[in-house]
């Protein structure tokens, strides 16, 4: 698999056995994967609390303190939604369903083959890469559509509900000119080139326009 992890990704690696932290840093550093080591799931939430967190987590099940399974929950509750990898030495049917079940990106099972393993990092960070350009072009969007003025975001409305300038007009109470000249300033701050590309904005948006 090719790599296609940004500077700002990490490995995140959680396991108790320091001869498995050291052996897996070792492992994704050699491909050119940054990583970060931590014994605990506890000293890893003490980390994640300081800085945004890009990458993915590569966790062993069981620990003492917090378990794999329960520190999954506990990302849950923080809002972090990295990819999870999760690993184990036992082979435990029900765990692995219930931490899949949980979210988790896929289950591994101790030994597995280096190229296995990196090849499912490689998928995780590709995942969160995805994810994170979508939620960054969604912000990038919902600033823009807050730029518009309260009328520009009326006829905005009318457009996407597939309303002509005069059926606007006629909503709004104001004349079709008008209309026309909201319409020209809000497309021109949108950047839509076209009516679909102003649907597909409204959809991403999550708009209910009135007038449907």
């Amino acid at each position: 698999m090719t790599q296609t992890r940004t500077a700002e990704q990490t490995v995140f690696v959680v396991d108790d056995d320091v001869d498995v932290r050291d052996s897996l840093q070792w492992l994704l550093s050699s491909v050119g994967l940054h990583v970060e080591t931590f014994a605990s799931a506890d000293a890893f939430f003490q980390a994640a609390a300081n800085a945004p967190l890009r990458g993915c987590i590569l966790m062993d099940v069981r620990m003492p303190g917090m378990s794999g399974l329960a520190a999954q929950t506990e990302l849950e509750k923080r809002a972090i939604h990295l990819p999870l990898i999760m690993i184990s030495g036992h082979a435990d049917v029900d765990m692995a369903v219930t931490a899949m079940t949980q979210g988790a990106l896929t289950f591994l099972q101790k030994p597995f083959s280096d190229q296995k393993l990196i090849d499912h990092v490689y998928a995780a960070l590709e995942q969160e890469q995805l994810t994170f350009l979508k939620q960054t072009e969604l912000a990038a969007l919902k600033h823009t559509y807050s730029q518009l003025t309260r009328r520009e975001r009326q006829v905005f409305d009318g457009v996407v509900a597939g309303l002509a300038n005069q059926e606007i007009a006629d909503q709004l109470s104001i004349n079709r000119k008008t209309v026309e000249g909201h319409r020209a300033n809000m497309v021109a701050k949108m950047g839509a080139g076209s009516l679909s590309e102003l649907v597909q904005m409204s959809v991403k948006l999550g708009l209910a326009s009135p007038f449907r």
